[in-house]
C-alpha cells in the first residue's frame, strides 16, 4: 500500500509544486494598482516643504482634512486661540481655523513621537 501511495503521490506532488511559481507571479496591473494606494495614502509625518503654505493663505480642504488633529500640550505647542487647531499634515505643525486658513506653520520635530488630541477644548 505504501508503495501505491508513493507511485500516485509523487507525481500529483510534483505537478501541485512546478504550478506554484505561475500562480505567484504578478498579475500585469498589480503594480499600476500599487501605485495608485501608495499616492492615496500619506504618511503625515514624513516632511514635505510646502511653499505655498504661508500665514493667511488657505490650504486645500483635502489637506486639510486628512491632517491629525494634535495634543498641543503634548507636542509643547501654544494654546490654540478658539476656533482652531494644530494638525500634523505633512511633516508640518499648522495652526488653522476649520476651513484650513493658515494662521502658523512649522516642520515638526523629525524624531518627536506625536500624540493625537486627547484633550479637546
Amino acid at each position: 500500500m505504501n508503495r501505491n501511495i508513493r507511485v500516485l503521490g509523487l507525481p500529483i506532488l510534483a505537478a501541485a509544486l512546478t504550478c506554484l511559481p505561475a500562480l505567484a507571479q504578478d498579475h500585469p496591473d498589480q503594480d499600476h494598482h500599487d501605485q495608485a494606494q501608495a499616492q492615496d495614502r500619506h504618511d503625515n509625518s514624513t516632511y514635505r516643504q510646502h511653499d505655498e503654505w504661508k500665514r493667511g493663505s488657505r490650504m486645500r480642504q483635502e489637506d486639510w482634512n486628512r491632517g491629525e488633529t494634535l495634543d498641543y500640550r503634548a507636542n509643547h505647542l501654544r494654546r490654540p486661540p478658539e476656533g482652531r487647531e494644530w494638525r500634523q499634515i505633512d511633516g508640518n505643525y499648522v495652526l488653522g481655523d476649520h476651513d484650513g486658513t493658515i494662521v502658523s506653520v512649522r516642520p515638526a520635530p523629525r524624531n518627536h513621537q506625536r500624540s493625537r488630541d486627547q484633550h479637546p477644548q
